[in-house]
């Protein structure tokens, strides 16, 4: 599950980078009652995302050449400038190098060795969602890898995270690989790493894909929404290990997430 009370090594920022502002925020808007707050004078376009006034995330303009449209997961680090050299001695690439962003604090982004594309924050003032594991907010985050065995590796190094096998549903081959927090129990778990076919990655050049998961009461219902906002659903909802009930979808400009359902135990 994600909280609010960010440990190390746990996400605790999301970011949407669209080619429209507006129009990504009457999709997601529709979709889990958004809505936009300033971010500051110097948020260069970029504003806050919040549910019922506590902030969710984080929407803004492409900003670099070449940039699509993405949702940016933000783990927190308490050291962002080492964590530089630890991603580059693991086989990782440096992608935007530390600064400081307002309130958000001291940000670097990150490709992994299998091309997934995550960032680290040390928090300065807000430090962080104010809202996570309730319909409309982040419950969960998840890395789509060509190689699972090397993405544990890496993060299990850089982050020291804990892993635990799942075993996938019937019909799927593989193993889903639980994530926790350095320390941390499993009732601690935010997210999970799943090896998949190149080929079914949703990059182009069959890269990793981090992705987050958002909480729904109703999941079809949601479905239903993100298909009238001119999103995809890529597979409709079903049972998934550890979660409960899932749909992997897309908004309008190709940003992928989940939608999730928590079933009764």
């Amino acid at each position: 599950m994600i909280t609010t009370d960010f440990l190390p090594g746990s996400p605790s920022w999301l970011m949407l980078s669209s080619p429209d502002v507006d129009a990504s925020l009457a999709f997601y808007g529709d979709l889990f009652g958004w809505e936009a707050a300033s971010a500051g004078p110097r948020s260069a376009g970029h504003v806050y995302l919040t549910l019922d006034g506590d902030v969710v995330g984080v929407l803004g303009p492409l900003v670099g050449e070449g940039e699509k449209p993405a949702w940016t997961i933000f783990f927190k680090d308490p050291n962002v400038d080492d964590t530089v050299l630890a991603v580059e001695r693991l086989g990782g690439t440096l992608l935007v190098e530390p600064f400081d962003i307002g309130e958000l604090g001291r940000v670097a982004h990150f490709y992994d060795p299998q091309g997934g594309h995550f960032a680290v924050a040390k928090p300065y003032h807000l430090q962080g969602m104010e809202v996570a594991d309730r319909p409309g907010s982040l419950c969960w985050v998840e890395l789509w890898t060509p190689d699972g065995a090397a993405a544990v590796e890496f993060y299990g190094e850089l982050f020291r995270w804990g892993f635990t096998d799942h075993d996938m549903p019937a019909g799927l081959d593989g193993t889903y690989k639980l994530i926790t927090p350095a320390g941390a129990g499993q009732e601690r778990a935010h997210g999970g790493i799943m090896a998949v076919d190149p080929d079914a990655l949703p990059a182009d050049n069959g890269s990793a894909d981090w992705h987050p998961a958002f909480a729904v009461a109703d999941i079809d219902a949601a479905v239903d929404k993100v298909k009238a906002g001119g999103g995809q659903v890529y597979t409709k909802p079903e049972d998934t290990p550890v979660l409960g009930r899932s749909a992997f979808c897309a908004d309008p400009f190709g940003s992928a997430f989940s939608l999730f359902r928590y079933l009764p135990e």
